[in-house]
């Protein structure tokens, strides 16, 4: 029973997200007159419908998110409920910066709700956590941080990877196990003992319940620091400026080829899911601002049949003072349906991987 309802949550928090994605590319779509033939919550068959105005609001019996229904979005769909309307009134009838707002305006909301959900979160614990300085307060015993000799005490100011040629000045202990999951292997730490540099080397052993590479340090606790309603607005911003650097951060470094066995598909999202909606609502909010965040950047990558490869390729008309061929959209397209089915192929290989 337990896997149904986590079942459940999965696809009702990835459902909601989706719906606020496709409700902003609809509240933009209608400001600049694109007329909207439907908006629906769900997939699939039909469960109710009301006319409001000249747009379609549905329920659909599948809660896998849901979709606007745009005029001249699909230009290959049948066209014939189209005939009437005017061509300044569908997507290709716009001005093309009109167009990519309405493209963007789908992650733009995303985002906004992330901003929400951490500002409320914040207010509602009316304190923030303040993450101590990258101090060892202790060792674990036959772990490789004893091994490489660290001390408690050590500031870690420093981390090298130079089979990979990467570097870290660490202001947090969590910036520092980040790097060791995307950079495993060899490390030299530079610390501070006693006011003198002192240079170690270790490699973070992997454990795999946990499904992270471990060093054995123990790190002072958070000192927590009350605040008011107000001052959660700055915090809350905070945090989703944080979630939107660190998702192009790990997109960049995806790109360049690291980290790519840290990729989580759908298991590894119904994990998480599972996992956190059992902590209570404030850890299932924090998820939701999370992957809400993710959808939303995500989304805007320049790869076709993603928002961002829309994007991209209004821009490239715009330059080109022409619309691209049928033909050549199609190969776009199809390039970019490829790279998604690999992209999810691998990450669902390493959700399968990490499971055994």
């Amino acid at each position: 029973m337990s896997g149904i309802v986590n079942l459940l949550w999965f696809v009702l928090i990835l459902g909601a997200i989706v719906i606020v994605h496709e409700f902003g590319h609809l509240l933009a779509a209608k400001k600049f007159g694109v007329y909207c033939k439907e908006f629906s919550i769900g997939m699939g068959p039909l469960l109710w419908q009301k006319q409001k105005g000249e747009t379609a609001w549905s329920i659909r019996a599948l809660p896998i998110g849901g979709f606007v229904a745009m005029a001249g979005e699909d230009e290959e769909s049948d066209e014939k409920d189209e005939l009437d309307i005017p061509f300044e009134r569908t997507l290709n009838g716009i001005k093309p910066w009109k167009q990519v707002i309405v493209m963007a305006a789908g992650a733009f909301m995303n985002v906004l709700l992330a901003w929400l959900i951490f500002i409320g979160i914040t207010a509602y614990q009316g304190s923030v956590s303040v993450p101590p300085k990258p101090i060892v307060a202790s060792v674990v015993e036959n772990s490789p941080a004893q091994k490489a000799g660290f001390h408690v005490g050590d500031e870690i100011i420093r981390l090298e990877n130079k089979s990979k040629k990467e570097t870290l000045t660490p202001d947090s202990t969590r910036e520092i196990m980040e790097f060791l999951q995307y950079y495993p292997g060899e490390i030299t730490y530079t610390v501070l003992r006693d006011g003198k540099q002192v240079t170690l080397q270790g490699t973070a052993a992997f454990h795999k319940d946990e499904n992270l590479y471990i060093l054995g340090i123990g790190y002072p606790q958070s000192a927590a620091k009350e605040i008011s309603f107000w001052v959660a607005i700055p915090y809350g911003t905070q945090r989703m400026v944080s979630s939107v650097t660190s998702i192009m951060d790990s997109l960049g470094k995806l790109v360049r080829g690291v980290g790519l066995n840290n990729l989580s598909g759908p298991v590894g999202i119904f994990q998480i899911t599972a996992q956190t909606t059992q902590d209570g609502l404030l850890s299932t909010l924090a998820l939701i601002a999370l992957l809400s965040v993710n959808v939303g950047i995500v989304n805007l990558i320049p790869i076709p049949i993603l928002d961002g490869g829309r994007i991209f390729i209004i821009l490239i008309e715009t330059l080109i003072g022409k619309k691209l061929s049928e033909r050549m959209q199609s190969v776009i397209m199809m390039a970019g349906l490829l790279m998604i089915v690999g992209i999810m192929v691998l990450a669902t290989w390493n959700d399968i991987v990490r499971l055994f």
